[in-house]
C-alpha cells in the first residue's frame, strides 16, 4: 500500500459524495414529482428547478467510474460485470430522464408518458444505487480470480442490501424535498408540499440510518475487519447532527437554504462514513466466497498511472468545481414565471 493508492481510495469516494449531494437532489426532486406537481405549472418548476444542473451533476457519477477504472481496475472489473444488470438498469434510468427532460417542453401530447419516465427514470438510480453499495460493504461471492459468481441482480437483494437501498432513496428524497423548497417561488402550491414533507423523510432517513447501522454492528463488521473507526465514529455523529440541523431549519417557514445546506452535509458524511467503515477494502468477499478480499494492496495501479492520475486531477478537478460555481450563481434564486417553459 502506498500514499498515492490510499489518496485515491479516499478521492474516488470524494467524487461518490459530490455525485450523492448534487445529483441525488436531482433524483428526489424526480422520484417526489408526481406527488408534489400536481399541475403543469407545478410540473415546469420542478423540471425547471433542475433544468441547469441536472447534466452537470452526472458528470461525477461518471468521473468515480472512470477514476475506478484507472487507479483499482481488480475492483471496477468485479463491480461492473457482476453488478451488469443493476448497472444497465441505472443507465436505462438515466438516459430515460434525459429524454423525458427533452420531449417533456416540445411534445404536449405525451405529456402523461414523459411524466412517467421522467419518475421511473429517477426511482432505479436512486433505490439501486444504495442496493449495490450495500453489496459491496457486506460481500459479495467471488471465485479465486475475483469474479463475481453469484446470482445476477436478485442474488445481490438481501434483507441488508435492500435497507441501504431505502436508506440511499430515503436520503434522495428528502435531498429533493429541500431542493424544491428551495428553489420554487415563495407562494407556490409545490414549494407547499415540497416542504412539508422535508421533516417526515428527514426522520425515516435516521430511523434507516439507525436499522442499517445497527445490523451492520452485528452482522458485518466484524467480517469486514479493522478499519478507521474514530472516523466511523465521528462521521456517524456529523450525519445524525446533519440531519437533525436539517429537521430543525426544514420546521422553520424560511430557512429553506439552512435545510438544504444541512441535508447535504449529511450526504457527504455518509459517505465518508462508508469510505472509512470500508478502508482498506474496495470489494468485500462473503463467506461462502472462494477468493478474498479485494484490497488497496491487490488492486492498485502502477504508481507510474496513479502518479499521471493525480496530476490531470489537479488540472481538471478545479476547472469542474469552477463550472459549477459558474452554473449555480448564474441560475441561483427561485424560479420566475418566466422560465418555465424549460
Amino acid at each position: 500500500m502506498t500514499v498515492l493508492t490510499v489518496l485515491w481510495f479516499f478521492l474516488i469516494f470524494v467524487l461518490i459524495a459530490g455525485y450523492f449531494v448534487l445529483d441525488g437532489f436531482d433524483l428526489g426532486a424526480g422520484v417526489l414529482y408526481p406527488f408534489i406537481a400536481k399541475t403543469e405549472e407545478d410540473q415546469a418548476i420542478v423540471r425547471r428547478s433542475i433544468g441547469p444542473v441536472w447534466d452537470g451533476n452526472e458528470v461525477w457519477l461518471l468521473t468515480a467510474g472512470g477514476a475506478l477504472f484507472a487507479a483499482f481496475p481488480d475492483a471496477y472489473a468485479t463491480t461492473f460485470s457482476g453488478f451488469y444488470l443493476a448497472v444497465m438498469l441505472v443507465l436505462f434510468g438515466l438516459i430515460v430522464r434525459a429524454v423525458s427532460f427533452e420531449f417533456w417542453a416540445a411534445d404536449k401530447k405525451w405529456r402523461s408518458v414523459w411524466n412517467a419516465c421522467f419518475f421511473l427514470g429517477s426511482l432505479l438510480p436512486a433505490l439501486l444505487l444504495g442496493v449495490a453499495v450495500g453489496n459491496i460493504y457486506a460481500g459479495i461471492p467471488m471465485d479465486a480470480a475475483g469474479n463475481y459468481i453469484g446470482v445476477p441482480l436478485l442474488g445481490l437483494i438481501t434483507p441488508f442490501t435492500l435497507l441501504t437501498g431505502l436508506l440511499g432513496l430515503a436520503m434522495f428524497l428528502a435531498a429533493g424535498a429541500c431542493w424544491v423548497a428551495l428553489k420554487a417561488p415563495l407562494d407556490s402550491a409545490v414549494r407547499a408540499r415540497a416542504a412539508k414533507l422535508r421533516a417526515p423523510l428527514g426522520i425515516v432517513s435516521l430511523a434507516l440510518f439507525v436499522v442499517v447501522s445497527a445490523y451492520a454492528l452485528m452482522a458485518i463488521v466484524p467480517e469486514i475487519g479493522e478499519g478507521f473507526y474514530a472516523g466511523c465514529v465521528v462521521f456517524a455523529l456529523v450525519f445524525v447532527l446533519a440531519l437533525l440541523a436539517a429537521l430543525w431549519f426544514g420546521l422553520k417557514k424560511r430557512c429553506d437554504l439552512g435545510a438544504f445546506l444541512a441535508q447535504s452535509v449529511g450526504s457527504f458524511s455518509l459517505t465518508a462514513l462508508l469510505a472509512c467503515s470500508m478502508f482498506p477494502n474496495l470489494v468485500v468477499a462473503s463467506a461462502d466466497s472462494i477468493g478474498p478480499n479485494i484490497t488497496l494492496m491487490s488492486a492498485g495501479a502502477s504508481e507510474l498511472s496513479l502518479t499521471c492520475m493525480t496530476i490531470i486531477l489537479c488540472i481538471g478537478l478545479p476547472l469542474v468545481l469552477v463550472y459549477h460555481v459558474i452554473v449555480y450563481r448564474t441560475f441561483r434564486g427561485r424560479v420566475e414565471a418566466s422560465e418555465m417553459n424549460h
